[in-house]
């Protein structure tokens, strides 16, 4: 008879779209490598949930609240109930607003629990004018960061800035995205755009507050020969749409609902460049990696950022975009003009960015999920 192994089950919590949390998903698929059974969960979001399947066991909360403080306390309230009475090996909370509960648990039933922070929560622009809801996600980091045993986070940045904090440096994996070499890039034409237009994208399922939108739309007013997709969705989308009739430029905006991360590689592929535009206006822009960025790299297109600490030092060390000093709708068009009227600069930007991918990709960096991992579940 077979020898029957023991699979260690592993609950992942996460209050974002299970659907399109890449980084969720990535690491999800990494550690399910390493024989353990994995469960995602997370909360019903519509058509997202029933137009796309996760290759993983999911348990999905029907919420009566879908933003706000009273989504995250019943969020919680229920991942607590649920974790609590469901057997598993191994806790992951991604995220600050997963925390409570899985530590809780953790604490309650001596189950190693693992913290993935996916940005630096209490300095998110959402909190920055709300002082109750700021000091009660400050209270619950302080309260439980410094009891934690095996945490991650995305750039170097946060990670020297919560040892600062709480006197331990988290383990740091970047949001590098996977290889896409496989994936066919649209035409131009296929998407109504002239191919004599420098084509632009901005992405992601965080399109919001101080991201630079707004003066990339006003860029776009007072500069020729530019067509720009944003393709995903956030919280300024609906501002940007009005922006763009009322500017009279509809013809030189095309707006592209969130999409699977191959559609969108396949959108980011036809574009001459990406924007990273987030605005040093909290700690958590100034310390983040973009998403965007690495699927910009994986993309091998140039890119154009604002002066952040860790997106220029990535973008320095490998040569693939420029920076400009301040994100102002005349900085942009000056940059982007600059380059319509140097295609061989465009040329060796996008060289590098190619060059780039093969660097910096999450089938390098997952190894070092790998590695991490393999420590907690030794411990375990």
């Amino acid at each position: 008879m077979p020898v029957q192994t023991h699979k260690t089950k592993v609950a992942f919590s996460v209050t974002n779209c299970i659907c399109y949390d890449q980084r969720v998903l990535k690491i999800v698929e990494t550690v399910s490598s390493l024989s353990c059974e994995i469960t995602i969960i997370g909360r019903e979001r519509g058509d997202f949930c029933s137009s796309d399947t996760v290759p993983f066991r999911t348990r999905r909360f029907k919420m009566f609240f879908q933003r706000g403080f009273l989504f995250y306390g019943f969020f919680n309230i229920r991942l607590f109930i649920y974790l609590l009475f469901h057997k598993y090996d191994l806790l992951v909370a991604n995220d600050l607003d997963t925390l409570l509960p899985n530590y809780l648990v953790s604490k309650l039933t001596r189950i190693p629990l693992v913290y993935d922070s996916h940005e630096f929560f209490t300095e998110v622009p959402e909190l920055q004018n709300r002082t109750f809801v700021k000091w009660f996600w400050s209270a619950i980091e302080k309260t439980i960061f410094p009891e934690l045993k095996y945490v991650m986070t995305v750039s170097e940045s946060i990670a020297s800035h919560y040892e600062m904090l709480y006197g331990a440096r988290p383990f740091v994996i970047k949001n590098l995205s996977r290889n896409s070499g496989h994936i066919a890039r649209y035409s131009k034409e296929d998407l109504g755009i002239s191919n004599d237009d420098l084509l632009l994208i901005i992405q992601g399922t965080g399109i919001n507050i101080d991201k630079g939108s707004e003066e990339l739309i006003d860029a776009l007013k007072i500069t020729s020969g530019v067509t720009l997709m944003i393709v995903g969705s956030g919280d300024v989308v609906s501002g940007l749409k009005l922006r763009v009739i009322k500017l009279g430029i509809s013809d030189k905006v095309k707006f592209i609902p969130t999409v699977s991360w191959e559609k969108l590689i396949s959108y980011t592929k036809t574009a001459d460049i990406g924007l990273c535009l987030e605005k040093d206006t909290n700690l958590n822009y100034r310390y983040s990696l973009p998403n965007k960025l690495f699927d910009y790299i994986s993309a091998g297109i140039p890119v154009i950022a604002s002066n952040l600490p860790e997106t220029r030092k990535i973008i320095n060390e490998n040569g693939f975009g420029i920076i400009i000093e301040s994100v102002t709708p005349e900085n942009i068009s000056l940059t982007l003009s600059e380059l319509i009227a140097n295609p061989d600069r465009l040329t060796e930007l996008r060289r590098n960015a190619i060059a780039t991918s093969l660097r910096l990709n999450w089938e390098i960096e997952s190894k070092k999920v790998v590695e991490f991992y393999n420590k907690v579940l030794i411990c375990e």
